[in-house]
């Protein structure tokens, strides 16, 4: 009985890693054709010194894309969503910070960046959107099994029998 209750459980957990996933992979890769515009997007927020904002512009993408992967594969499930919960409150903390210090920026979350009219910030928006898939990271970190996964331990009726 217990069984059949749950028996959604690996199917909502592939879900949250493919949307996770799917997010990350976008978000790395619309970054990568334009380097300036990355490190304008990561300027803006006026939380770096200027050392760092070329590294974390140019790194950024690159983890993005890597923990993306590995939640579309289904490999280092846990870990890579602990990864994406902790991508997750730092992006949350920049663009609240920006928030509330009246910045004018676009959070370049998915390439561009840099400041915009104030009409043209996104701050609850952008809020409600990592926070939402902050939620689904934990999740999936604290439940990572999920089916059309390439790593970790088959779920129980995926184990053969030996009847």
């Amino acid at each position: 009985m217990r069984q059949e209750r749950f028996a959604h459980v690996p199917w909502a957990a592939t879900a949250a890693r493919l949307v996770l996933g799917g997010v990350f992979v976008v978000a790395g890769v619309l970054k990568v054709p334009d380097p300036a515009a990355a490190v304008r997007a990561v300027r803006a927020y006026q939380l770096l010194p200027e050392s760092l904002a070329a590294p974390v512009a140019f790194g950024l993408p690159v983890v993005e894309i890597a923990v993306g992967l590995a939640l579309l594969a289904g490999v280092f499930v846990r870990t890579a969503a602990l990864a994406a919960a902790a991508l997750l409150v730092v992006f949350l903390v920049r663009v609240g910070s920006a928030w509330a210090r009246g910045l004018r920026i676009d959070c370049g979350c998915f390439g561009g960046g840099g400041e915009v009219a104030a009409a043209d910030t996104a701050y609850p928006t952008e809020v409600l959107r990592d926070g939402a898939l902050l939620l689904g990271a934990l999740v999936l970190a604290r439940w990572p099994r999920s089916r059309l996964a390439l790593g970790g331990r088959p779920l129980p009726e995926e184990v053969p029998s030996r009847a």
